[in-house]
């Protein structure tokens, strides 16, 4: 099986590398649009912290320009265009476009597969918009942005990746020449300098590339049902984790440093709850007593709103844990500073 796969990786990666050559050879071609465009992206599949990075800037960059956010919906059981509203069902935009959505009311945000047609649509619909943060838009290069923000894990740096399905890596990690902001991420909580210089060289950066390290900051947790919930998540108490993301090892660490996981519930990433879940984790709260929790990431959380699908028992000890991007060394106000500026430079 494994000899397959690595044949496999070969002929996929065959693949990715005549694509991007025939856009670098400007053979297929590319659009770039007069508004700002700020990709975030990355070369792998699974979790390295984009949607936290998106609502970064959403928060960060609302103050200066008028900010709408263009995703994929990845999974959603629709196709085309859909301007995102609160109140829509994970299943019609995706679970990242609504958490964003539900975090950030104001702000426009759209999914649509076709980047291009999804940009001129929200410049003619929303003529006040005057930057689009494109999330996990590297690959789809039939649009040039204007700065391309390229995430890597800090424990799976690329070039110790292989093409799927080998290893993880989607996209070559040469094509890391396109970024203008190279962001690590999930770095450990304690580094040496040693350990900083090794994971950047990893990365082979150009002169003109800018270089971040990051983690992720958590948040006290929030009830999903606030008007039912059985009081607060204290440090200590019990709780059930309970993810269907892509690497639920970095969640549970976060919660075993925090609170008492007495089990640990874990779906396929991007898994739409059914029936037969819910009553699988209401047994699994009610072996451990009355005063247990669940506790799931944001992702989770806006796939379990429905009150029609959730006994009210399970209501009431529903949280989920907030999570931001935390940039290492102070760096978060350069790291602003630096992409506005990338943003207003002029054309070439």
């Amino acid at each position: 099986m494994g000899f397959l796969k690595e044949i496999a990786a070969v002929l996929y990666g065959a693949g990715v590398g005549l694509r991007n050559r025939l856009y670098d050879l400007k053979i297929l071609r590319s659009t770039q649009f007069d508004i700002p465009i700020v990709c975030v992206g990355n070369v792998a599949v699974g979790g390295t912290g984009k949607t936290p990075t998106v609502e970064f800037l959403v928060k960060n960059l609302s103050g200066q320009y008028n900010v709408a956010v263009l995703s994929r919906g990845y999974r959603r059981r629709t196709k085309g265009y859909i301007e995102v509203q609160v109140s829509d069902s994970f299943l019609t935009v995706g679970d990242e476009a609504k958490q964003i959505k539900r975090k950030f009311p104001e702000a426009v945000v759209v999914v649509c597969e076709k980047r291009v047609k999804a940009v001129r649509r929200i410049m003619e619909e929303h003529p006040e918009v005057n930057l689009i943060v494109m999330d996990d838009g590297f690959q789809h290069r039939s649009l040039t942005p204007k700065v391309s923000i390229v995430l890597s894990d800090y424990n799976v740096p690329p070039f110790r990746n292989k093409m799927l399905p080998a290893g993880t890596l989607r996209d070559s990690p040469s094509q890391l020449y396109r970024a203008n902001i190279l962001l690590i991420t999930k770095t450990p909580k304690t580094m040496s300098p040693i350990e900083r210089n090794i994971a950047q060289k990893e990365l082979k950066p150009y002169p003109y590339q800018s270089f971040f390290f990051t983690d992720i900051k958590q948040g006290n947790p929030k009830p999903i049902f606030s008007d039912v919930a059985a009081g607060t998540a204290i440090r200590g108490s019990k709780v059930v984790a309970l993810s269907a993301i892509a690497n639920p090892e970095r969640f549970h660490e976060t919660l075993e440093g925090r609170f008492d996981v007495v089990e640990k519930i874990v779906f396929g990433d991007h898994h739409t709850y059914k029936v037969r879940d819910i009553k699988q984790i209401m047994e699994v709260v009610e072996k451990h007593g009355d005063r247990t929790i669940v506790l799931t990431t944001e992702k989770d959380g806006v796939k379990l709103t429905s009150r029609k699908h959730i006994p009210e028992e399970l209501q009431r000890r529903l949280f989920v844990l907030p999570i931001e991007v935390n940039f290492r060394d102070g760096d978060e106000a350069k790291f602003v500073e630096k992409l506005i500026s990338e943003i207003k430079t002029p054309k070439l």
